[in-house]
C-alpha cells in the first residue's frame, strides 16, 4: 500500500482546509519545498501535491514551488489543481511529475479524459471529491448531483491509473477515514482506489492496510502529519 504525504499548496504556503472550506484554513510553518524534503529524508517514496489556487482559478498558481520541489527530492510526486488541458498535463509530466490528477476538467469534459488517458497511457490519475456520495467540482465549492459510482462506470475502460477518493465531509477533520463507503466503492470498480480525507491516528493507517484490498492502492495523509498527531517515523514504517 501507496502513503502519500500530502502538501496542499495556497499562496505559496503550506496549508490544510477543513471539510474543504477556504474559510477554514490552516496554514503551516514549513514551506512547501522544506516541507517536500522533510518527506523525502523520512524515506517516503511518494508525495501528494495540490494546487489548492489552481483548483480555484482553472490554472497553476505555484508551479515555480512545485518545479523547485521536482529538483529538489526524488519522490513520486502526483500533482492536482487547475489542470484542465492536454498541454498543462503534457509539461507536468515533461518536468519529471509521475502522475497527474485531473479533477474538473475530467467530470465537466469526459472527452479530454479519454484523449489524455490514451495519450499519457498509466499516468492520469483522477481526484473524486465527494460529499455524500455527490460529486463537487472547482476546489469544492461547486456541488453537482452527479454520482461518483456513475462517473466511474462511464470511465471505467479509458485506462485512468488511480482514483484519489476525498470524502469531503471528512476531510480536515481527523475523526477517521470513510473507509466504509471507500471499501464499497472499490467493490463495485476496477480503477484502484487511494483513500484520502480524515486520516486522524496511526490506527486508521494500519487498519486500512490490513484489509488487504487489492483495489485500495493507498492512502493520502496531511493535517494529522502536520498537527503531529502521526510521527512521520511511525508513518514510514508502514510503507
Amino acid at each position: 500500500m501507496i502513503i502519500f504525504p500530502a502538501i496542499d499548496i495556497k499562496d505559496g504556503k503550506c496549508v490544510r482546509l477543513l471539510k474543504g472550506d477556504f474559510n477554514k484554513i490552516t496554514s503551516y510553518d514549513n514551506l512547501p519545498v522544506k516541507q517536500a524534503s522533510i518527506f523525502f529524508k523520512s524515506g517516503f517514496k511518494d508525495i501528494h501535491i495540490v494546487d489548492l489556487d489552481g483548483a480555484l482559478l482553472g490554472k497553476s498558481k505555484n508551479s515555480a514551488i512545485i518545479k523547485e520541489i521536482i529538483k529538489k527530492v526524488k519522490l513520486r510526486i502526483q500533482i492536482g489543481g487547475g489542470i484542465r488541458n492536454i498541454d498543462c498535463i503534457h509539461s507536468w509530466l515533461e518536468v519529471g511529475v509521475d502522475k497527474v490528477i485531473m479533477g474538473t476538467a475530467a467530470i465537466e469534459n469526459i472527452d479530454l479524459l479519454e484523449n489524455a488517458c490514451k495519450k499519457f497511457k498509466n499516468k492520469i490519475a483522477i481526484a473524486l471529491d465527494v460529499r455524500n456520495g455527490l460529486i463537487a467540482l472547482s476546489g469544492w465549492k461547486r456541488q453537482t448531483n452527479i454520482s461518483a459510482l456513475d462517473f466511474i462506470k462511464k470511465i471505467e475502460n479509458f485506462g485512468v491509473s488511480r482514483i484519489i477518493y476525498t470524502d469531503i465531509n471528512k476531510d480536515g477533520t481527523k475523526k477517521g477515514p470513510n473507509i466504509k463507503d471507500t471499501i464499497e466503492l472499490s467493490s463495485k470498480v476496477k480503477i484502484p482506489l487511494v483513500i484520502s480525507g480524515g486520516i486522524s491516528s496511526i490506527n486508521d493507517i494500519k487498519k486500512i492496510k490490513s484489509l488487504n484490498n487489492p483495489n485500495v492502492e493507498g492512502v493520502i495523509v496531511g493535517k494529522s502529519i502536520y498537527d503531529g498527531d502521526i510521527k512521520i517515523n511511525d508513518l514510514v514504517e508502514l510503507i
